[in-house]
């Protein structure tokens, strides 16, 4: 399943900055700090991307993740700002259950599936996360299961037959 996208309008995508972590190498001449940025892009309309960016500082950090995240951007199918169907997803030692909401729930999510969700332009859902809460492989973890989704039209068009069929059996 390749739902990756190529061409996109760079300004239209919105950085959020999922988590920063300090990095602690020490050596003969004392220690060496750096910074490891996890960041998430998206248009707020189901085009998403995450990128890991490490610097010396912070800000440069970010601005690595960001450009990493833009590199790798997916399509996600967003339906009355919530997704089509519930979706696990496992990455590491993090698990992600997706459910669809009705409208005026709100983004019940926490951790670092939050800014992934927002970034994505889901408004409505319920998110729980088991195991790990490590935002590196929570964060694949929610990526995994947005990228699995698949709305309607897409599943008529892999089996050959109508919108109907596919919803009547």
């Amino acid at each position: 399943m390749n739902n990756r996208v190529k061409n996109v309008n760079v300004d239209e995508l919105k950085d959020r900055l999922v988590a920063i972590n300090r990095v602690t190498k020490v050596t003969k001449g004392g220690r060496t700090f750096t910074f490891a940025a996890i960041v998430v892009v998206g248009d707020g309309n189901g085009i998403i991307g995450v990128g890991l960016g490490k610097a010396g500082e912070v800000q440069a950090a970010v601005s690595k993740g960001v450009e990493a995240a833009k590199k790798n951007l997916i399509k996600i199918p967003v339906l009355k700002g919530t997704i089509p169907h519930e979706q696990a997803a496992k990455f590491g030692g993090s698990e992600v259950l997706l459910i669809p909401a009705s409208e005026g729930t709100g983004l019940k999510a926490g951790g670092a599936m939050r800014p992934v969700l927002e970034s994505v332009g889901i408004k409505d859902i319920l998110a729980k996360s088991k195991g790990s809460s490590n935002p590196h492989n929570l964060v694949k973890a929610t990526i995994a299961a947005l990228a699995e989704l698949r709305d309607a039209k897409e599943v008529a068009e892999n089996r050959g037959v109508s919108l109907d069929v596919v919803f009547k059996g």
